[in-house]
């Protein structure tokens, strides 16, 4: 298994974002041809999603997690900022981890597929990344 870590600045500000570019210099850096990347975020307010982005759709998940997660006083974790709380029950509903399928040295993604880092905590404006390809 070839693993790596990247660091990647969201800016301090909720983000979906695309990954696809560090994951394919990644896979070109592991050789990897034929296995599974798995992607891993070290974080306890982060997740990793497949989805379309530049269309609209990271603006609809973001809006969607606002409002199934506001950031108000409701939380028991309070810690940071107003409404901090939301951003640590976050990875229950956008998992920490995902795993894609590589064929011929490019992930099997869909036509408008991206891998993407989701982050609503504006608190923390570095993230890692782990980045673990395992050969088929």
């Amino acid at each position: 298994m070839h693993s790596e870590e990247v660091e990647i600045r969201t800016g301090g500000r909720e983000v979906v974002r695309d990954l696809n570019t560090e994951c394919e210099k990644f896979l070109r850096g592991a050789e990897g041809d034929e296995g599974l990347l798995h992607l891993w975020v070290p974080h306890a307010t982060a997740g990793i999603a497949v989805i379309e982005t530049g269309a609209g759709s990271d603006d609809d998940l973001l809006a969607a997690l606002r409002e199934l997660l506001p950031a108000d006083d409701r939380w028991r974790h309070r810690h940071g900022s107003y409404g901090h709380g939301r951003d640590h029950v976050l990875p229950a509903f956008v998992a920490p981890f995902v795993s894609v399928p590589v064929l011929g040295g490019r992930m099997a993604l869909g036509t408008w597929q991206s891998v993407c880092l989701v982050d609503t905590n504006t608190d923390n404006p570095t993230r890692r990344i782990r980045m673990s390809f395992l050969r088929g």
